[in-house]
């Protein structure tokens, strides 16, 4: 059989089932659309082929049929052409008809071969400017972690004074604009810490200095690239309430504060720790690194037999969009809103994203090669191990090996888990 290579990486080839065989998938057809259907004085699935096509039409039989046919004889035939596929093929049916055979055309992408270059000696350049490297922890770096978890400890204290940075207080509002009070423009009892700068710049500043009880009104212009159009670049004025204000009390940094923390006996102890968490960090951030830039050689040294399949690409366009859109979502953005503020459209993003697309895919493809050039494999207890730390998240385990496809999340533990086995054995070149 021709198989004839288009751009692209997809390839055409031509489908026949004969005569024989595509009528039983018509027979198959009648009895299926007659369950279907109601016919006067026929059980579902009984009505004779003839009856069924008066009822429905002879077009109706044919393409349900042909639909069957191609659904069962394409993957056999991708399989007897060991053709590499991806996605839904592109059919064009030529010869539709009783007593004859079925012929049609398919398309499909498949996936290009990969070669890669020598990257050995570049891998193994890049370990020892990685070896090489001294990592110093300051002990400045280890003050600061030790007032950021004083300042967690923090006990509030009311206090009888004006409000000033850092201080948390509750307040009422009103955000009005031209006088009507907006969407979410109305809050009681709500925490706000001087500072923090959540709300649209200048709020906070016309509450510093402000006493328990007192009241303001003011006018702010919110930003032009605000995520809500009808707002941005708008005057609003805002009505403010202070209802409680208090001073954060951070506790002093000593032997007792250390003990108080847990299993430290003393300063000195909880400071070896807090080291030890910084250089574990550290470490990860090199090893992040080191692979990062272990992933653009392998890119490089990545030869393809053609173009990506568009399709491929595509794919991953969208599997970026989705990140993305999760990210944004824990900011209470909607990805269109996002996407608005960069003067940009959905499409526009997409577009974009096709080379980085591109490059993720040339990774991918770079391991897959390497796990297999050195035959990497991962033992179903190793894999079923790794899969059950990933339920334990999980309140109910139970509940959730019921609602997540176990096989594919085997799968892709799987991947993963070759995916580290290559890169330790890429770190030790």
């Amino acid at each position: 059989m021709e198989i004839k290579k288009l751009p692209k990486s997809k390839v055409e080839f031509k489908l026949v089932i004969a005569w024989n065989d595509w009528k039983v998938f018509l027979d198959e057809a009648s009895k299926k659309i007659s369950k279907e259907i109601k016919i006067e004085g026929f059980r579902p699935g009984k009505a004779p082929k003839k009856i069924v096509e008066q009822k429905v039409g002879k077009e109706v039989i044919l393409n349900t049929a042909a639909e069957e046919a191609i659904k069962k004889n394409y993957p056999q035939k991708v399989k007897e052409l060991n053709l590499d596929t991806i996605g839904s093929p592109e059919i064009d049916i030529i010869k539709l008809e009783e007593q004859v055979d079925l012929e049609f055309v398919v398309v499909a992408s498949v996936m290009p071969e990969v070669e890669l270059k020598k990257y050995k000696d570049e891998v193994s350049k890049l370990n020892k400017a990685f070896a090489n490297e001294k990592t110093e922890i300051a002990l400045e770096d280890i003050l600061k972690e030790l007032e950021k978890i004083a300042k967690s400890r923090a006990k509030l204290v009311t206090v009888r004074r004006e409000a000033k940075k850092e201080d948390s207080i509750i307040i009422d509002f009103e955000v009005r604009k031209d006088g009507i009070l907006i969407e979410g423009g109305l809050a009681k009892d709500h925490n706000l810490i001087l500072g923090s700068e959540v709300f649209i710049p200048g709020f906070e500043d016309h509450l510093l200095g402000m006493k328990e009880g007192e009241e303001k009104n003011f006018e702010l212009k919110f930003p032009k690239e605000y995520h809500e159009k009808n707002l941005a670049g708008g005057l609003a004025q805002f009505k403010v309430v202070i209802k409680l204000v208090q001073e954060r009390e951070v506790p002093v940094i000593n032997d007792e504060f250390a003990k108080s923390l847990g299993n430290f006996k003393d300063l000195e102890e909880l400071k070896k720790n807090i080291e030890e968490g910084i250089k574990k960090e550290q470490e990860f951030r090199r090893q992040e690194k080191r692979r990062g830039e272990m992933m653009e050689i392998l890119i490089s040294k990545v030869e393809l037999s053609d173009e990506l399949p568009e399709i491929l690409v595509h794919e991953e366009v969208h599997k970026m969009l989705h990140e993305l859109e999760s990210q944004i979502q824990q900011m209470g953005m909607s990805l269109a809103d996002y996407v608005g503020q960069l003067g940009k459209t959905v499409d526009d993003l997409e577009k974009d994203w096709v080379p980085q697309a591109q490059k993720r895919i040339k990774a991918a493809l770079a391991l897959e090669k390497i796990i297999k050039e050195k035959e990497i494999k991962i033992s179903s207890e190793e894999i079923e191990e790794a899969m059950n730390k990933t339920l334990q998240f999980y309140k109910d385990e139970k509940d959730a090996k019921d609602k997540i496809d176990m096989k594919r999340l085997f799968d892709y533990t799987n991947g993963i888990l070759k995916n580290e086995e290559a890169f330790k054995m890429l770190e030790k070149m």
